[in-house]
């Protein structure tokens, strides 16, 4: 899919559908004589080691050239103060309830004047990594902001000469390149923490006071999703994978769940004794509405690097890094801290090498779809046999914030809390995306699964019993039992995770789930004006599972 970037005389019109208000006192922006337009890697690299405040470390960067940089090129490290997350408060979206259009437009307008009365520095990249689905991006940011670029053409791909042909050969799509305005300097005291404005129709992003990476990387991904979404893909916020079995079959699966629900960790996991894996990604893909084909969005990983001491293979694949820390190790070499000893959420932008069986596209349709939560009233697996109901348990997807957002006013990370799809970047109305993955479990037939993360009880659930159960489904050696009462839900039975669906005390907490549930579809009628209210009907089929749980209740009572 490629987007549109330069237009005829007479398509400059008003009536053109790609403009707005927003968007063109952006774009504008990025032609001012203050701008720099770095045109590769290499070029941002340099321009990287010589920002002020950053560490060059010396920990080389593997296969440097064959990723567009020097051959001696070290990996970079830039720290940002207090705020070492993405700001969920921070967030606008226009076409809500409630955001003022024109008084932000005046604000973009006074945003733009201010960067235009400083050096600034442009880059582009393709998000989307195959004919199927690419659009370009355009970041613009202050001098000064020079490895936010580099991580940015890192994270996302380089036009180089091959990319630049494949984006030629893309399917167009009447929809206007991303641009992406950024000021981390920007102070107001209407937006104390910062503002990350998006005009996801119009392709455009406004992020203001956050300096923050993670703002830049899923504000393009904010604005890519929404433009597959509007063009016949499904937005997915996961990881994908495809196992290759010894007689040749296939099983593609994807896992969708927050940072730290263990979503990496399913994605990248590897059993060559027993398969063959191929990896597309473990953050951001599209799946392609009309075939179920999948395409990934970017070719590195912006991982936490809290699980990567420097003892770990891991570290030989990293590029930049963010919010960690720096020492001398016995060969007087600057290496890295991690493990979050400085702080929460430190990152890194590690390189597609990773993953040795990385892809960027599968053709063959998906098979299945796991939602991982952090339900303690769920076991380790999950069968959901009712397209309803995997629909509703993607919607009202449970689980818990992590050290990857900053979280703005008092608010217990450890309560559960419902993340529809564990996509918290969702430009446009909540329904849409129950219909696309509805259409997925209908249409596609895929199959789907609850994968619990958490614990069940006061027992954990370990990455053994996570990865053992997947394999067990794609062995297809699973042997699942009804789920007690609940019609259209089984379980995989796991040693040390039994189940008494004659205990009363544990029929009362699984209904006060689905009640939170079924509170929550409720809200969705009234909140902002009904602007995500789901189809209607959509919460009988947790209300006969309510009914189901009374029953059981009283049967046992």
């Amino acid at each position: 899919m490629a987007s549109i970037g330069q237009y005829k005389n007479e398509d400059l019109v008003k009536e053109n559908k790609i403009f707005s208000a927003i968007r063109t006192t952006v774009e504008t922006a990025f032609y001012s004589n203050t701008v720099k337009h770095i045109t590769n890697r290499t070029e941002a690299y340099e321009l990287a080691k010589h920002a002020q405040g950053a560490v060059v470390t010396d920990l080389p960067i593997y296969q440097a050239e064959e990723q567009g940089l020097p051959a001696d090129a070290k990996v970079i490290v830039f720290n940002d103060g207090g705020i070492v997350g993405r700001t969920a408060a921070a967030r606008k979206i226009i076409g809500q309830p409630g955001v003022n259009e024109g008084a932000l437009a005046k604000l973009v307008r006074e945003a733009a004047y201010g960067m235009q009365r400083k050096n600034t520095l442009t880059a582009d990249v393709l998000v989307g990594l195959d004919t199927k689905y690419t659009v370009k991006s355009h970041l613009l940011v202050p001098e000064g902001y020079e490895t936010n670029v580099l991580s940015y053409m890192l994270n996302f791909q380089e036009i180089t000469a091959e990319y630049a042909e494949m984006y030629a050969e893309s399917q167009p799509y009447p929809v206007g390149d991303l641009f992406v305005m950024a000021d981390p300097d920007w102070t107001s005291t209407e937006y104390p923490d910062g503002l990350a404005l998006f005009d996801p129709v119009h392709n455009t992003a406004v992020i203001l006071g956050l300096r923050y990476f993670g703002e830049l990387k899923k504000g393009t991904l904010t604005l890519a999703w929404a433009a597959a979404h509007r063009n016949g893909f499904v937005a997915c916020h996961g990881g994908m994978k495809q196992y290759t079995l010894p007689d040749g079959s296939k099983y593609t699966m994807a896992a969708f769940g927050l940072s730290g629900s263990g979503k990496s960790t399913i994605t990248l996991a590897k059993n060559p004794d027993k398969y063959d894996v191929t990896v597309l990604h473990d953050d951001a893909f599209v799946i392609g509405e009309d075939d179920g084909s999948t395409t990934a969005l970017e070719p590195a990983y912006f991982d936490k690097a809290q699980d990567y001491p420097m003892t770990s293979d891991a570290v030989k694949y990293f590029l930049t890094c963010q919010n960690v820390g720096v020492s001398i190790n016995d060969r007087g070499e600057k290496v890295l801290v991690t493990e979050d000893i400085r702080n929460g959420n430190g990152r890194t932008v590690k390189s597609r090498f990773f993953a040795p069986n990385r892809v960027d596209h599968l053709q063959e349709k998906i098979d299945a779809v796991y939602w991982i939560m952090k339900d303690d009233t769920l076991p380790p697996l999950v069968r959901v046999d009712d397209p309803a109901l995997a629909s509703i348990f993607g919607l009202t997807l449970a689980t818990k914030r992590s050290s990857a957002e900053n979280i703005v006013g008092k608010v217990d990370m450890d309560a559960l809390v419902i993340e529809p799809f564990a996509n918290p970047f969702r430009a446009y109305a909540l329904g849409e995306d129950y219909r696309d993955f509805k259409h997925l479990f209908e249409t596609m037939q895929a199959d789907c699964y609850i994968l619990n993360t958490g614990f069940f009880g006061a027992t954990k659930v370990k990455p053994k019993h996570t990865l053992g159960s997947i394999e067990a489904v794609v062995d297809k050696d699973a042997e699942f039992e009804p789920f007690g009462p609940i019609a259209g839900l089984s379980y995989l039975p796991v040693a040390g995770f039994d189940l008494d669906f004659t205990d009363v005390t544990y029929l009362t907490q699984l209904k006060a789930r689905m009640q939170n549930r079924l509170d929550f579809i409720m809200a969705k009628k009234t909140e902002l004006d009904g602007y995500h209210a789901l189809p209607e009907g959509t919460e009988e089929a947790v209300q006969r599972i309510l009914v189901a749980l009374d029953d059981a209740i009283a049967a046992n009572s």
